[in-house]
């Protein structure tokens, strides 16, 4: 009987579990998370924060659901060390825990603002639905807010304090909100977007120190400009650290998370890596990516799964992953690697409308949409196929988009 052990109990890990139950009925299936609940919806924890959802649409699964599929889960179970010879899981309680194939799924934590104060009383990061339950319930009595944090994480704080009432400044070190993406003209939607809901976007800022009163909460921040923003509710979104501190020793290859293979394959023999915290070979970039998109890393428990009980080359992951917003009047959406690209070509269509799509080669590798989201699933296809279209962006660019206009491959 094969035993397979998977550390991380988020999407990757969930999907993996289930993947390998359906793949080989028979083996011994462990799942390790140290959490204190089962698999839930990390997309809709923002809509908790913001006081729009009650807890129960939020969980995805119970204690019974790995039961019924005979899959062992050690919630609040803490790795401490993981030993690829012996080839087992040390864990703070359990003791070892014994693997033929190992998955590693364990995401990452948000990092912390490397600054005085950082850790004071009413300073908030989002990641788990503790993280949302906290927020919410401060976010209820705060009445002003400040955000760090330029990215796709960030705006969720924006939306939060949009939604509780929070008049917030959201200081940001560039020009422009997630400026690696975004040209000033599909910027300035977003700024907008914030505007309406009481976010004042501050550029060129950042956060230098907090302030805090004598009881340790926090009252303001001061940036790096000196100029200070009054503050009792504070969202900081500056990226993740990744969980993998217990693989110190381990011999598996790292590089600002776990390096694999298409096959989710790491380094060393009979361990595999899915989710957030994967480098891993996308064979549409022909070099590494990474992604946090909630569907590229329930594919990426899958196609681990998959290879894992195959113990062969069996499937290789491709994916095209997107992450849309909702938060606004407006839709957004970005899909692929839309901060790579040697050449971008963009379109702003009304004041809420606006497109831009990022070329590597001659290839679509990835784009921004804001109001208008029909697009996205032609550019995905163009993606998918690698075709060489950079030179007829203004097809591309067209308010609707007909690829019965592009010319076909073989003339170009």
């Amino acid at each position: 009987m094969t035993q397979y052990v998977i550390i991380g109990d988020g999407i990757s890990g969930s999907s993996a579990a289930e993947t390998l139950r359906e793949e080989d009925p028979d083996a011994k299936i462990t799942v390790i998370t140290d959490e204190g609940e089962p698999l839930y919806n990390r997309i809709l924890i923002k809509e908790h924060a913001k006081g729009k959802l009650p807890e129960a649409p939020i969980s995805i699964h119970d204690e019974d659901w790995y039961a019924e599929r005979d899959i062992e889960l050690s919630l609040n179970t803490y790795v401490t060390s993981v030993d690829t010879d012996a080839k087992v899981v040390n864990t703070h309680e359990s003791g070892e825990i014994p693997y033929d194939k190992l998955l590693v799924a364990t995401g990452g934590t948000p990092t912390q603002l490397p600054v005085e104060n950082s850790d004071a009383d009413g300073v908030h990061h989002f990641w788990t639905f503790e993280d949302a339950r906290g927020i919410r319930e401060h976010a209820e009595n705060a009445d002003k807010g400040v955000i760090v944090g330029a990215g796709l994480l960030g705006i969720d704080f924006a939306a939060v304090c949009g939604a509780q009432g929070i008049e917030a400044d959201y200081l940001m070190r560039g020009d422009r909100w997630w400026r690696y993406a975004l040209s000033a003209d599909g910027a300035e939607i977003m700024h907008e977007g914030m505007r309406e809901v009481g976010v004042e976007p501050v550029f060129d800022s950042g956060v230098d120190h907090f302030e805090t009163d004598d009881d340790g909460h926090v009252t303001a921040a001061v940036d790096p400009n000196g100029d200070r923003y009054e503050c009792d509710f504070v969202g900081a979104a500056i990226g993740l650290t990744f969980n993998t501190e217990f693989l110190r020793g381990a011999g598996i290859e790292q590089d600002n998370g776990i390096v694999v293979d298409e096959y989710m394959r790491t380094n060393v023999d009979d361990v595999y890596a899915a989710g957030d915290l994967t480098q891993f070979y996308d064979v549409l970039l022909g070099e590494r990516g990474q992604n946090g998109s909630w569907g590229s890393a329930k594919e990426q428990g899958r196609v681990a799964a998959v290879n894992m009980a195959a113990d062969e080359e069996a499937e290789g992951f491709q994916w095209v992953s997107s992450y849309s917003i909702t938060h606004f009047d407006f839709p957004f959406l970005s899909f692929g690697h839309p901060t790579l690209g040697d050449e971008h070509a963009e379109r702003k269509y009304s004041d809420t409308e606006w497109r831009r799509i990022a070329f590597k080669d001659g290839k679509i590798v990835g784009g921004v949409l804001i109001g208008d989201l029909s697009p996205q699933s032609k550019f995905k296809q163009l993606m998918r196929e690698q075709r060489v279209v950079a030179d007829q962006a203004d097809v591309l660019l067209e308010q609707s988009v007909d690829l019965d206009e592009l010319a076909p491959p073989q003339e170009q």
